[in-house]
């Protein structure tokens, strides 16, 4: 199969989050069985901020055996990357199909236009909230983007062949705008590669000499960065900072400053270490090197992170709100807790802290989830199928309505 990929950012973009990192593993994957895949993206580069365009990337550049094509982004609102050139690539070629994930962005709109045109099956995949992020009425900018994506989100979701939901949580936000013949529920995977990452001394490297609690996220207070901040205040008296510490790493999305003045209010800073704009393979060491996760989230729909975490078999703490429990599984590989809840997850960390034999089970129940289901590889072969099969229909389709 031709296959078009379409996403807001991919390489180096990696601290875009899930959307660039499904994107790129249904790439890696597809590409490794034989498919000719091409991801089309921006020239989000990222470095140390989110919209950070570069045009010295390299316009097409193979990957493995994939292909990345980028065109530059003319202007941005928000995190809404404008790329007419997408368009004009995409155009010089035909597909067998086109998938594009992130349904919220210019990108997906450039898909649905070129399915219409050359009559291609199109394939969307949300993961970003159609209707339920908090950012979307956090500001009268963010109102005035969603209000003017309206009919684009609409238009997206009637030309789709297909609708692929990680969960039973988003089948039932998409069900409001579309029959459920159209969505196709696949779980989310991680790609398990990160397991044969290089190994290094993250502690040395970043001058932690004791053991440490992860958080890892974007620097928002979206993440629950505040709430884990007052958890923390309240353990400082009852454990020892010599012995335990926290590891915050991230990207700015805005909370930064207000998440360094509680540092500060607080008097946290013998006990908290913050890594900004972490390497990739500092990132896959700190999960290795790490006692467990913290991601007390107030919104996520279907995270990575947990399964990332459960890869290198560390148990999580996080919330149970929206696609969260659809993902991972309170007391069998997890512990989640009530959002904004200070107390209730600082009684959740001694509570790991305190019972290794509890951590450890979790932990490992977590990394049978990924081996068998959550991983990429699950992932791409029931997305391949699915492509078939929509590829199949809508030519029997297009010969019979002729």
């Amino acid at each position: 199969m031709k296959i078009a990929l379409n996403c807001p950012a991919s390489l180096p973009a990696t601290q875009f989050g899930g959307i660039m990192f499904l994107c790129l593993d249904i790439a890696k994957e597809s590409s490794k069985l034989g498919h000719d895949v091409t991801i089309f993206t921006t020239d989000l580069d990222f470095a140390n901020n989110p919209k950070t365009f570069n045009k010295k990337l390299p316009r097409i550049e193979k990957i493995q055996n994939f292909l990345i094509n980028r065109s530059h982004v003319w202007f941005s609102i928000q995190l809404f990357f404008v790329n007419p050139g997408m368009y004009f690539q995409m155009n010089k070629q035909n597909f067998d199909v086109i998938h594009t994930i992130g349904i919220r962005s210019f990108q997906s709109l450039v898909a649905a236009f070129i399915a219409k045109k050359k009559k291609i099956p199109l394939v969307i995949s949300d993961q970003g909230g159609l209707t339920t992020h908090p950012d979307l009425t956090s500001s009268l900018t963010k109102k005035f983007l969603v209000a003017l994506q309206k009919p684009f989100i609409k238009y997206i979701i009637n030309s789709a062949t297909k609708i692929i939901v990680p969960n039973d949580y988003e089948r039932k936000i998409f069900l409001e705008f579309c029959d459920e013949s159209k969505i196709k529920v696949i779980q989310n995977g991680i790609n398990l590669d990160i397991l044969t990452s290089k190994n290094l001394n993250f502690k040395k490297k970043y001058d932690i000499n004791s053991d440490f609690i992860l958080f890892l996220g974007r620097f928002s207070k979206i993440k629950g960065l505040d709430i884990l901040l007052e958890s923390i205040n309240i353990l400082k008296d009852k454990i020892d900072s010599s012995k335990i510490k926290f590891v915050i790493m991230g990207v700015d999305f805005g909370f930064e400053s207000e998440m360094l003045k509680m540092i500060m209010r607080f008097e946290l800073g013998n006990m908290i270490k913050v890594i900004k704009n972490p390497p990739r393979e500092d990132v896959i060491q700190a999960y290795r090197e790490s006692k467990f996760l913290v991601y007390p989230s107030r919104w996520e729909l279907s995270p990575l992170t947990p399964l990332e975490a459960f890869a290198f078999k560390k148990t999580v703490i996080s919330t149970n709100v929206h696609g969260i429990p659809s993902t991972i599984q309170h007391n069998q590989n997890c512990i989640l807790i009530d959002s904004d809840d200070p107390n209730m997850l600082s009684k959740s960390i001694l509570e790991l802290l305190d019972d290794e034999k509890k951590c450890e089970k979790l932990g490992n129940s977590g990394y049978e989830l990924v081996l068998e289901k959550c991983n990429s590889k699950v992932m791409v072969k029931n997305t391949l199928a699915m492509y078939e099969q929509i590829i199949k229909e809508y030519s029997l389709l297009e010969r019979l309505s002729k």
